[in-house]
């Protein structure tokens, strides 16, 4: 990747050095509205996602029912997108007003840093694909392979793996200056011509993009078969109950019960697997324009370099690493409920009447399921602390009554 004044996102090909003029020639100035634009827009986008992704980690590992295998990964996920929003989009907010200003070892730690996050995010995009996929199509074998230890040993696998691969980027990158009769621009880019990293890049390409999404459309298509095309039953008396109707009430009422936490198992299991299907979409999309110019600019000469086309391909980049927080909170309601708590909403509006009509079962969902990365809600607590409270309350009076 090059940074600085030129730069577009993390190892882009088409951002170019400028050549030193030893102060023949004057300094090439971004308009205004580029720079007001660049500003505003990765300001915010970079404000929006770096408290998401906090949230998502603060209610994860401080909540305990929350931390599950699925939501470990995505607590990977969401660090690395902390690291790429920390790292690529708030030094571009500076570069827009001026050239590179974190000195040799900022451009070298920076770069490792960008290279470090986007990596790790696919890594643990993935992951979590691969465990949903066991935990769904293999609902047997996930209670021993999909465990929260486990997932974190493969998370700590990730990390370190791909720590050491963008290790040759401290190799691959350097500051530069560029003369000029009014000044001076300092840029963080490439050691060599950027033709001789085009395996390199090919390389992230394939590893980081490509496979991840190749498995990803693979393992997703089995999951849809199982899920949505091998419905469970719609009632179990047909298998209890014998041809001739004659299932007693009792039978029935049973048979009921017992049907509500399956319906209730499959419609949990449907709403985790569309949300991660949603951040692995939103993945392919938002880094499909930044991709395909990186790929394009590789094979052509010179490289496209219009300043909004790069502002548009940076803007997606970071925008990928800021929505996953937004999707967990529209689609799931456990992560809703967390981020109220987490930010002292939990007991506004409408949060108490939902709490009286959960259903009843969610608590046998959590229980058979251990792969499930819809824990029990706050709604589900309330009702336990009512149905306690109730319970303690009849013992008193028992014991009044003995008395």
């Amino acid at each position: 990747m090059e940074n600085g004044t030129w730069s577009v996102a993390p190892n882009d090909s088409s951002a170019t050095a400028p050549t030193p003029t030893d102060g023949l020639g004057e300094m090439p100035l971004k308009s205004v509205e580029e720079q007001v634009i660049t500003i505003l827009l990765t300001g915010f986008i970079c404000s929006v996602g770096i408290a998401g992704n906090i949230m998502v980690v603060l209610v994860v590992l401080g909540t305990k029912h929350m931390v599950t295998p699925t939501n470990c990964y995505l607590v990977s996920l969401a660090v690395a997108d902390l690291i790429v929003l920390l790292a690529a989009g708030l030094p571009n907010i500076s570069d827009a007003a001026a050239s590179w200003i974190y000195g040799h070892a900022g451009c070298l730690c920076i770069t490792y840093l960008q290279y470090l996050g986007i990596n790790v995010s696919s890594c643990s995009i993935t992951a979590f694909t691969v465990e949903r996929y066991i935990a769904i199509c293999h609902s047997i074998k996930a209670q021993f392979i999909c465990t929260v230890s486990r997932a974190k040993r493969i998370i700590a696998c990730v990390w370190v793996s791909t720590s050491l691969y963008c290790v040759m980027w401290f190799f691959l990158v350097d500051t530069d200056e560029a003369v000029y009769s009014n000044g001076v621009v300092v840029t963080c880019g490439y050691r060599v011509s950027r033709n001789l990293y085009m395996p390199v890049y090919f390389l992230d390409f394939s590893l980081f993009y490509v496979v991840p999404l190749a498995v990803a459309t693979v393992l997703y298509g089995l999951i849809a078969r199982i899920l949505f095309m091998s419905p469970l039953p719609s009632s179990l008396s047909d298998r209890g109950g014998g041809g001739g109707g004659g299932g007693s009430v009792h039978q029935g009422h049973a048979n009921s019960t017992a049907l509500k936490p399956r319906k209730g198992m499959a419609s949990g299991r449907k709403q985790v697997t569309k949300m991660l299907a949603v951040v692995v979409v939103l993945f392919a999309l938002l880094w499909l324009p930044y991709r395909t110019l990186v790929v394009v600019n590789s094979l052509t000469d010179p490289p496209h370099a219009n300043a909004w086309l790069l502002l548009f391909c940076r803007v997606c980049v970071y925008g990928n690493s800021a929505v996953n927080p937004v999707i967990y909170n529209l689609m799931s309601q456990k992560f809703r409920v967390a981020f109220r708590r987490l930010c002292g909403c939990e007991g506004r509006g409408g949060d108490g009447k939902a709490a009286n009509h959960a259903p009843v079962y969610y608590s046998v969902i959590k229980d058979s399921l251990p792969d499930s990365a819809e824990p029990i809600t706050e709604q589900e607590d309330l009702r336990g602390a009512a149905a306690a409270a109730a319970g303690g309350a009849t013992c008193r009076a028992s014991r009044q009554l003995r008395r």
